[in-house]
């Protein structure tokens, strides 16, 4: 006899995950998804296979958050291996280029400040921008010549936090579409050598970060009731966002897609992007224009 089918279950919140080495993102929000019995569930910005750390995983309801959780600010810290160039700019690509130039830390530590603020940077070939309808990272490995436009991207710091003559370990504090790999080709192409990532972990994605993070074997270890209780509320991915409040009334009509008018001395005229509550519970994400809540995405 075959086993019982697994019931899906409409369960939301979310799951910070620390992405295990050598699992794509894909992958773990599929193991995170069986691990909850979920009908629904996705993720917050890709992780690269060879990264590790914050993978905010979203169920059900959470996973209408996603964008607003997606393009909040990200933390990574990152080795890079000098003196070869790779076809992909990590340790998975296939070496094109060397130099026997090794930077000192005072040529690092100056040409930092050209890497932050807003910069034009040039992704990777191996990556997932799409030309003409393609996948470059497809492209790439038929054989193709790739080539991608730079891209304005915000960097607002980057830190310098080992040096050796081998390798060097940065953090930067960075916004949505920044490539890490991108940043230490171009460093060591700065510095007159070049470089590869060797090491990548992401320390925090928008409100989320590594005090958060659970591990695989961690939620394995639990049942699934234990693991329920670890699960954060569909309105922790806002906590970067206003919140408005709202009563009864104005609930329902948001509950329909209606804007509602503030109220209280304290009541917002405008704002570009909130979220609206009602009794502590996520109602809507949108925007308030001329003391009015306009409702963009209604959660159940």
């Amino acid at each position: 006899m075959s086993a019982p089918k697994r019931v899906k279950r409409a369960i939301s919140g979310w799951v910070v995950l620390n992405k295990p080495y050598d699992m794509t993102s894909t992958q773990a929000v599929g193991k995170v998804r069986w691990l909850f019995s979920a009908a629904k569930a996705g993720h917050a910005g890709t992780l690269d296979p060879l990264a590790t750390g914050i993978l905010p995983i979203a169920l059900g309801e959470a996973t209408k958050a996603v964008p607003q959780v997606q393009d909040g600010t990200k933390v990574y810290r990152f080795a890079i291996a000098w003196g070869s160039a790779t076809t992909t700019d990590d340790t998975e690509g296939t070496v094109i280029a060397t130099s026997d130039v090794r930077p000192d830390r005072a040529a690092l530590e100056a040409v930092l400040p050209a890497f932050t603020g807003t910069i034009l940077q040039r992704p990777p070939i191996f990556s997932a921008l799409k030309i003409d309808g393609e996948r470059a990272y497809d492209l790439a490995r038929a054989g193709e010549t790739v080539e991608l436009a730079p891209r304005e991207i915000d960097v607002d710091a980057i830190t310098l936090l080992e040096h050796g003559s081998e390798s060097s370990v940065l953090e930067v504090t960075c916004g949505k579409g920044t490539y890490v790999r991108s940043l230490a080709r171009d460093i060591g192409e700065a510095l007159g050598t070049r470089g590869h990532v060797s090491l990548l972990h992401r320390s925090a994605v928008g409100p989320f970060n590594d005090a958060d993070a659970l591990t695989i074997d961690q939620l394995e270890a639990l049942t699934l009731e234990e693991r329920d209780r670890l699960l954060k509320p569909v309105w922790s991915g806002f906590v970067d966002l206003p919140e408005v409040r709202l009563d009864a009334l104005q609930a329902t009509a948001v509950r329909h897609g209606n804007s509602v008018l503030l109220t209280g001395a304290g009541a917002p005229v405008t704002l570009d992007e909130c979220w609206a509550s009602f009794k502590g519970e996520v109602l809507a994400t949108g925007w308030v224009e001329f003391g009015q809540f306009q409702p963009r995405r209604v959660f159940n």
